[in-house]
């Protein structure tokens, strides 16, 4: 399905008929219209929850971009369940918004709600998360990264990792996975195993693999399960910053160092992550950018002008190691 779409690689940079789940969040953020008089657009985004750095990063940064455009925004957070995300999206329709953009929580289950958003004749944009679906034209675009290659640029960085590491012998790999069914859990296994195949497939095995579900708490947990079962790691593969912290603690609490005994790769590049770095507890770090609300704010207003929109837009990302985390720690700013 992804590689399909064209890449387009740019800068860095409610309340409802029948209501939503009981457990959803809801934030109506008005802002007023930036040309005299004239009724401000209206986004309703529904985010996945707050289960990370990174996520609450990406949340400001869509509210500050949409107050910055003048825009309406009814913002929605679904807790991680995709049931209230659909009823967000119900209600969007309801309230009959201009466009609707949505990180998706998992890959399937949208064809329906996409359906009735397409029959309201009102656009759909997803940000950081696909969807697969029986028709690609209920959604306009994505904007977001790609996740497939975060995978691989993890790969091939552990490489440099282990060479500086001097490590020789079998690597005996951990892999803390993100969300069960979401993209960005799916698609860096994916990558990453494309380069083990290609590369490493005499020395590198992923001994244990399991969700940790994108949190601190979830890494903590499921580490402390691998480091019973299989003591002899010698690397961990986190898909988010922010499970590779929660592992560091259990990794210590064993009487092991981290990014030393365990070397670690993770994804994401938050703060916490850099320092954690910086302190030599990760190795290296993929960088997947948060800050999508001004991207997504000028799709937004492209997709409501009748303007044109390439079918994938990506942000231009790096990769970090060791060495560089004291450098670049000053300028996170998520």
């Amino acid at each position: 399905m992804l590689s399909r779409r064209n890449f387009l690689t740019a800068a860095v940079g409610v309340a409802a008929a029948g209501g939503l789940a009981a457990c959803a969040k809801e934030d109506d953020s008005t802002s007023s219209s930036s040309s005299g008089g004239s009724k401000a657009l209206t986004l309703g985004f529904s985010q996945v929850g707050a289960e990370s750095g990174w996520r609450a990063a990406n949340t400001t940064s869509v509210k500050d971009a949409a107050k910055d455009a003048g825009y309406t925004l009814k913002f929605s957070d679904a807790q991680q369940k995709q049931e209230n995300q659909i009823s967000a999206i119900r209600s969007y329709i309801a309230q009959k918004v201009d466009v609707i953009a949505f990180s998706p929580v998992v890959v399937t289950g949208w064809d329906a709600v996409l359906k009735e958003a397409k029959a309201a004749k009102i656009p759909v944009v997803l940000t950081d998360r696909s969807v697969e679906t029986s028709d690609d034209s209920l959604y306009v675009t994505l904007v977001g990264s790609d996740f497939t290659d975060e995978g691989r640029r993890a790969g091939k960085i552990l490489e440099k990792v282990l060479e500086k590491a001097g490590h020789k012998g079998a690597v005996k790999i951990a892999q803390l996975e993100g969300t069960t069914g979401a993209a960005p859990a799916i698609e860096r296994a994916k990558g990453f195993k494309e380069v083990m195949d290609a590369d490493h497939a005499d020395d590198w095995k992923i001994v244990v693999s399991q969700t940790g579900d994108f949190t601190r708490a979830g890494g903590k947990q499921v580490m402390a399960a691998f480091l019973q079962s299989n003591p002899d790691i010698n690397v961990l593969f986190a898909h988010n910053d922010d499970m590779a912290i929660g592992a560091i603690q259990s990794i210590e609490a064993a009487g092991k160092k981290p990014g030393t005994d365990i070397l670690i790769v993770s994804i994401d590049g938050v703060k916490d992550g850099f320092v954690a770095m910086s302190e030599g507890k990760i190795n290296a770090i993929v960088e997947c950018n948060p800050l999508l609300g001004p991207q997504l704010m000028d799709v937004v207003k492209k997709v409501k002008d009748g303007e044109s929109v390439e079918r994938w837009i990506k942000t231009k990302e790096g990769d970090f190691m060791q060495d560089q985390a004291k450098a670049a720690l000053p300028s996170r700013k998520y």
